[in-house]
């Protein structure tokens, strides 16, 4: 076998091998053999058939099939000599292919960049000090009661937070607009279901009152012959509730599924859950800026062919998202530069990090996967159950073995980072943009 390697562009190659003429016949010859023993041709004994009607059957598409194996298992051996590393599949293209003359094809692919890092001292990271407070706990407690509130007929001015069920009629123009008339709508105020200043115009209103109010549609409303126009709406508000929270008591801990000790020990449960999701949120927050100021001190050339790979990545997990929400066998396939500027990211990490594991020569701390693990299964009823499905599941264990891996690549750039603490309270880690 001879071997010449050509860098094309970038870190496209391209390896001209050329496979000797005798290689390549005799294992035709052998294939031709064996068919020439099996195959049954009318007005022939089997076993029988002369190797010149066999070669002129089959002979084509036999040096085809030899020549498709012999091109994958040279490049092989070619790429293992020239010590080089794919990124993606190659593209062949065979050159030379006839009888009595050597095999010689083209094979075209790209290899993995060189990746060298550098300014790993200027990765600066604001590592969040935060606690869950009682105030914090005090205030889940209000979400949680929320979540189970009931509804109460009142006939007080509304304000934010009753439901209301009430008619409208809008008009733009004069004219009532397609989708502006509704009967019996139920709205809760404070929501922000509809259109900015229509729930502020009704607010203070009571069952039995009818108002004309005028609104605005904002520009960038989603029908085009609606965005900035003046509305008018007639409401009639039929009838007005008002929540009522459930008492917090031992009841209200059954809710919950704490069936022994009551609100202290559903205050323990919640501050235990708020306390794991502040952590793994604390933590996301650090590796976020790890990794930004690790793509900012380090530019790497990317394969196209990962690229590809990852948008297919993406690409399907966008369309399980999609699933129960309708027919995918309907549904045309996303286009690629939805996903490109995400997958380009995603590879330049992956390329990055996989550089300060081998540089590190970085190994899978078991008791860290141990840990991820039993973090994970704590969310659930029956955390034993869940760490004996990861023992027993290797895809999954695989998965957060990668993680952890991940996590101890990130956790050694934050030796050499600039790290300063930053006082922060519970809503701006898990609730930074105020929703």
């Amino acid at each position: 076998m001879q071997v010449s390697v050509e860098t094309t562009q970038g870190l496209e190659r391209k390896l001209t091998i050329s496979v000797p003429a005798e290689s390549v016949d005799v294992e035709v010859k052998n294939r031709l053999r064996h068919i020439s023993k099996t195959q049954r041709i009318n007005g022939f004994r089997p076993g029988k058939v002369p190797a010149t009607v066999i070669q002129k059957r089959y002979g084509q598409s036999v040096r085809q099939e030899v020549a498709g194996e012999l091109m994958q298992r040279n490049f092989v051996d070619a790429i293992v000599a020239e010590k080089m590393n794919p990124a993606g599949r190659p593209s062949f293209i065979a050159k030379s292919n006839e009888d009595g003359k050597a095999l010689e094809f083209e094979a075209t692919f790209e290899v993995y960049p060189e990746v060298t890092l550098t300014g790993l001292d200027s990765i600066n990271v604001e590592r969040p000090d935060v606690e869950v407070t009682d105030a914090d706990l005090d205030e889940m407690f209000i979400t949680l009661q929320n979540q189970h509130k009931t509804w109460k007929e009142n006939k007080r001015k509304t304000k934010a937070g009753d439901k209301l069920v009430l008619d409208f009629t809008g008009r733009v123009d004069g004219e009532v607009f397609e989708g502006g008339e509704a009967k019996d709508f139920e709205l809760e105020l404070g929501a922000g279901r509809m259109i900015p200043g229509f729930e502020k115009e009704i607010t203070g209103m009571k069952a039995g009152d009818e108002k004309t109010i005028k609104v605005t549609f904002p520009d960038d409303y989603h029908a085009e012959n609606l965005k900035g126009k003046e509305a008018e709406f007639d409401i009639v508000l039929h009838k007005t509730e008002g929540p009522v929270l459930p008492t917090i008591d031992e009841d209200f801990a059954k809710l919950f599924g704490v069936q022994e000790g009551g609100v202290e020990a559903l205050r323990t449960e919640v501050s235990t859950n708020m306390t794991r999701e502040l952590t793994q949120a604390v933590k996301a927050k650090v590796k976020e800026q790890v990794i930004e100021g690790l793509l900012a001190a380090n530019d790497v050339e990317i394969p196209k062919a990962l690229i590809a790979q990852e948008i297919d990545v993406l690409r399907k997990q966008a369309m399980q998202r999609f699933a129960g929400q309708m027919d995918l066998n309907n549904m045309p396939e996303l286009p690629a530069d939805m996903f490109e500027e995400q997958a380009k990211r995603r590879v330049k990490v992956g390329l990055l990090l996989g550089e300060v594991i081998k540089v590190n020569e970085l190994k899978v701390d078991e008791n860290k996967v141990n840990e991820l693990i039993a973090s994970a299964a704590s969310a659930y009823e029956d955390p034993k159950e869940v760490i004996e499905y990861y023992a027993t599941n290797k895809e999954l264990n695989q998965q957060m073995q990668n993680v952890a891996l991940e996590e101890q690549a990130v956790e050694l750039l934050l030796e050499s980072a600039k790290v300063n603490k930053k006082n922060a309270s519970f809503k701006d880690i898990m609730n930074p943009e105020g929703k």
